[in-house]
C-alpha cells in the first residue's frame, strides 16, 4: 500500500465501521393535526373561540355608562386611542354568570369588518389545542339562546369544549341592536 493510500484507506474504514455500529432512525409516527383557538368559560361551561376571530385579550378595563343603550352593553372603553364597546356575554345570552368575581373576567376583542367590539367572558383560559379528529358536530349542554353560536366541540379528557363563533354573534341583528326604546 502506499504512502497517499494509507489515510484514505483509514478513512475509509472508519466510515464503514461507524455506519456498522450507528443506531437507526426512530419510527416515523405519523403526526397529529391541531386545531386551536381561545378557551374561555361562560355561565360554568367551557367554550373555544377559533384563533382567527379574537384578535386581542384585555383585563376589563375601566369604561363608561352608555345612556339609552341594552343592559348587555356595560359602555365603551378608550383602547389605544379606539372607542371599544364593551358587552357582558352572560346578560346578552340571559344566562347566569359562573363565577361573581369581576376580577377574573376578560374581555375578548373581535374585529370583523367595521365591527369592533369587546366581548366580556367570566374568565379566559389561553390557548388551546384539540385533536382534528376529536371534533363532533353535535354538543349538548349549550343553552339555547347561545346554540346558534355554537358549531360544534372539541373532546378532551372526557369533556366537550363548545366552539363559539364570535364572528356569527357580531353579524346578529340583537347584538347590533344595542339602543333601548
Amino acid at each position: 500500500m502506499s504512502a497517499q493510500a494509507a489515510p484514505f484507506a483509514v478513512l475509509t474504514d472508519i466510515a464503514r465501521r461507524s455506519r456498522s455500529m450507528a443506531a437507526g432512525l426512530p419510527e416515523q409516527e405519523e403526526a397529529v393535526e391541531l386545531w386551536n383557538g381561545i378557551g374561555f368559560i361562560l355561565a360554568g361551561e367551557h367554550y373555544v373561540a377559533p384563533m382567527g376571530e379574537v384578535t386581542e385579550i384585555l383585563h376589563v378595563p375601566r369604561f363608561t355608562h352608555i345612556p339609552g343603550v341594552r343592559p348587555f352593553l356595560l359602555g365603551a372603553a378608550n383602547v389605544r386611542g379606539r372607542l371599544l364597546p364593551l358587552v357582558d356575554l352572560a346578560n346578552f345570552f340571559d344566562i347566569p354568570r359562573s363565577s361573581r368575581n369581576a376580577r377574573e373576567r376578560r374581555v375578548l376583542v373581535v374585529e370583523q369588518g367595521d365591527v369592533f367590539s369587546g366581548l366580556v367572558v367570566d374568565t379566559v383560559l389561553g390557548m388551546q389545542y384539540f385533536a382534528k379528529d376529536s371534533f363532533r358536530a353535535s354538543t349538548s349542554g349549550v343553552p339555547e339562546n347561545v346554540q346558534p353560536f355554537v358549531n360544534g366541540g372539541y373532546e378532551r379528557n372526557d369533556e366537550i369544549w363548545k366552539v363559539f363563533s364570535a364572528a356569527t354573534l357580531v353579524e346578529d341583528e340583537r347584538f347590533l341592536d344595542v339602543a333601548q326604546w
